[in-house]
């Protein structure tokens, strides 16, 4: 089971790791390997949500994510994203772009002699705009699923209380928008106070509209029990599993931003990011995600599901925090890790204490689709 979810990814480890060593020598492989480590360390709370979607998709819509969706994450987030972003930024063509990104100022510096900015740099002055944007998206995915009433409650004394208030229409909505405009106003930099506002906004809509299309097609066969994501079908298929595909490009495409611009503090070659963060980190992300479908993990250990959204909340306020002030990438990976494994193991502790519990769980699962 292992060698074959995990088999492709470690072959595409490999040959990414050999093609570093062609590019750049001893040293580029040396920063593959750590874009990589630091890509899947810091992406479990990625690879849980992703798994709770997943898994309500037709065996179709999954291939198709596993295929389609991975090169999307690999060519589209990791390399095309941020020579995107300095082509808009710069006013330069594409040509011009990765010209820019492969030929950077002699010594490292963030300047030409000529006093134009480099990739890198342009790159680390658009974060406010794409923190703002991947902030809310996740931002509105915690506090749809906080807000949301749910059978299982992880954190009882928090959940449930937010869940009688998250009766109120829109509240969310409310709660986001008020959220923006205090990091607009005092956490963002007076000249980046419109476009942070403007950016967020669009976040919060990217979310709604892929939520109102997914509920929109949603099967009337089955009620959901709670949220994690746009829509609770068991088999997704049609219009219903191609949105629930879109969602999770984009809510992979929000874990990708802060990944992405962290790695500029290790390197600013954008070859090496692709490699690093694409071809080792979303492979063994996606591998991640299919083993804890297959083995039905998040059904065993229920609170994981909970964990992970904590760790979303988590990641939209550091975000927001770091358009005004730096935040270590490392410090906002192991908040998600340490988040992840409170709630495993709270999870063990609840299945030794309540011994029919996990089997239960198991067993309502294996229900679900015969009665879809």
């Amino acid at each position: 089971m292992v060698l074959r979810i995990f088999g492709v990814s470690f072959v595409v480890t490999v040959v990414a790791l050999v093609v570093a060593f062609l590019y750049g020598g001893p040293q580029a492989l040396l920063l593959v390997a750590i874009l990589g480590i630091l890509e899947v360390s810091l992406s479990f709370d990625n690879a849980v949500i992703n798994a709770t979607v997943l898994a309500r998709m037709s065996e179709f819509w999954q291939k198709i994510f596993l295929t389609i969706g991975i090169l999307i994450a690999v060519v589209g987030m990791r390399l095309a994203f941020p020579l995107i972003i300095v082509w808009i930024a710069s006013g330069l063509g594409p040509a011009a772009a990765i010209d820019l990104a492969l030929n950077p100022p002699a010594g490292g510096g963030a300047y030409f002699p000529d006093g134009s900015p480099s990739y890198e740099t342009l790159i680390t002055d658009a974060h406010p705009q794409i923190a703002a944007f991947g902030g809310m998206f996740l931002l509105m995915l915690f506090l749809g699923f906080i807000l949301e009433e749910k059978d299982i409650t992880w954190l009882s004394w928090i959940e449930r209380p937010l869940e009688k208030i998250g009766k109120l229409d829109q509240l969310e909505v409310v709660i986001a928008t008020g959220l923006l405009v205090l990091t607009a106003v005092f956490i963002a930099h007076d000249d980046e106070t419109s476009t942070v506002m403007i950016a967020g906004v669009l976040g919060m809509i990217s979310y709604i509209a892929v939520n109102g299309l997914g509920e929109l097609f949603n099967s009337d066969e089955e009620e959901p029990s709670g949220r994690s994501g746009p829509t609770q079908l068991a088999t997704a298929t049609g219009k219903a599993g191609f949105f629930l595909f879109l969602y999770l490009e984009v809510l992979d495409a929000s874990f990708s931003f802060d990944g992405v611009i962290g790695a500029f503090a290790v390197t600013a070659d954008p070859v090496i990011i692709a490699l690093g963060l694409g071809f080792i980190g979303a492979m063994f992300v996606r591998s991640l995600t299919v083993y804890l479908v297959r083995q039905g993990t998040l059904t065993e250990y229920v609170y994981l599901e909970h964990g992970a959204h904590y760790a979303i909340g988590a990641l939209a306020m550091i975000l927001l925090y770091s358009i005004g002030t730096h935040v270590s990438e490392i410090f906002t990976g192991l908040v998600g890790v340490v988040v992840i494994l409170a709630a495993l193991i709270t999870s063990i502790i609840r299945n030794k204490r309540i011994p029919d519990a996990a089997a239960d769980d198991r067993d309502s699962a294996e229900r679900e689709p015969a009665n879809a």
